[in-house]
């Protein structure tokens, strides 16, 4: 099966989406973490049947660009692989030309160092002007080894020292990924494929470090799906899809985002009939598509519960924690409703499931919450959350919710 894929304008703050135009009633899949559906060997997102494979070489060229809204017609299950690396889909989006549409683009821009591990994967992240990689990987293989190599991801040094480089992989590992349902459209045309002492197919190395180059390329492509333009210095040592994207979840949890539309309080008192001392969400963050949301609530030590509540030691009281995550919850529910009279709506919590309480919330405490859209029927949806305090999770939870009239 051959498959296509078509690069449409699209207006400001669309962001990156594909449609399924083989699929009826052409479903579309915003290019987003919560999209993600599988990480191994490669980087898919949808569901089911509309569910799209090895995403990274395409939003790596799309973010090299800087590109923020486009929509990216696909009539197949997986973007064209070509020669297994960034260069045709760069050199495409660059002779197309790009279009300013106004808006401003959103930026995940880092204030402090931090790290991440995942599996055999570990990433540094500290602040930095634009997006920088450091990147080492180590196979032991003759024509590997350990490599490394440092790049700044701009238009210009992208497309000269990272959009050339191919994927690669191991004839011992074909059967067994091929048993998987991976690598089904594979062959020597579309990567370098090496044996225990060289390369078997795909002709000669570009550069020596080729390798190297095409995994900071896979790290460009999956922070793409943080729907933002990175501010940051990467230091990636093995990297990973898996590491790639919980990377990218902890920029997006842990860097300043900008340039997307929040709400502040008079926002949240229009669409939540809560008052002191019962409203418990502060602002607004961010709301990804009516799928996500991301808002906080500000812990002060002249909060009313913390009079009565283990005085001497104040600790925010759990059911509060959940009461507040699930305020964030109905703002999200109440933005399918955008445009009606929310004035004369209200959100009811039908049931809680897996509440987990992982730390004490204490005054000066920041609780970020992010809420994820698991079903939305009708008037009723299902949601999951967590509430994180400096990155660390304080509480998770399931909820059923439903918009009533008044």
């Amino acid at each position: 099966m051959t498959t296509e894929a078509t690069f449409l304008p699209a207006p400001a703050g669309r962001g990156i989406v594909f449609r399924r135009t083989d699929l009826p009633g052409c479903p579309e899949v915003p290019a987003r973490l919560t999209e993600v559906e599988a990480v191994e060997r490669r980087t898919a997102i949808g569901r089911g049947a509309a569910t799209i494979h090895t995403v990274e070489h395409l939003l790596a060229a799309v973010a090299a660009h800087e590109i923020d809204d486009l929509t990216i017609e696909l009539t197949g299950p997986e973007p064209p692989i070509l020669d297994g690396s960034v260069q045709p889909y760069f050199e495409a989006l660059r002779e197309a030309g790009l279009a300013d549409v106004g808006g401003e683009p959103a930026t995940l821009t880092v204030q402090a160092p931090f790290t991440v591990t995942e599996g055999d994967a570990t990433y540094l992240v500290a602040p930095a002007k634009s997006l920088q990689l450091t990147v080492t990987i180590e196979w032991a293989h003759p024509l590997i080894g350990r490599q490394a190599g440092s790049y700044d991801v701009t238009p210009e040094r992208f497309a000269a020292e990272l959009a050339p480089a191919r994927t690669f992989g191991f004839t011992s590992e074909v059967a067994a990924l091929q048993a998987k349902g991976l690598i089904k459209g594979a062959s020597a045309a579309n990567a370098i494929v090496l044996d225990e002492q060289g390369i078997v197919a795909g002709g000669a190395l570009r550069w020596p470090d080729e390798f190297v180059r095409h995994k900071a390329a896979d790290i460009v492509g999956d922070l793409a799906l943080t729907g933002a333009r990175i501010r940051a210095h990467v230091v990636a040592t093995r990297p990973s899809h898996g590491g790639n994207i919980a990377l990218a979840r902890a920029i997006a949890r842990a860097g300043k985002r900008t340039g997307v539309p929040a709400m502040d309080i008079a926002k949240i008192m229009d669409y939540l009939p809560h008052r002191y001392p019962f409203l418990l969400v502060d602002r607004i963050l961010e709301v990804e598509g009516q799928k996500r949301i991301v808002g906080i609530k500000n812990v002060t030590i002249n909060e009313p519960f913390f009079q009565g509540h283990f005085p001497g030691h104040p600790i925010m009281p759990g059911v509060l924690i959940i009461e507040a995550m699930a305020q964030v919850g109905g703002m999200l529910l109440m933005s399918h409703f955008e445009g009606q009279d929310t004035a004369n709506k209200v959100v009811y919590f039908m049931s809680l499931d897996n509440v987990k309480f992982r730390r004490p919330v204490v005054p000066g405490d920041q609780i970020r919450f992010e809420l994820e859209m698991i079903q939305f029927r009708g008037k009723t949806c299902r949601m999951k959350g967590a509430g994180y305090v400096d990155g660390q999770v304080v509480a998770e939870a399931e909820m059923m919710a439903m918009v009533v009239d008044k």
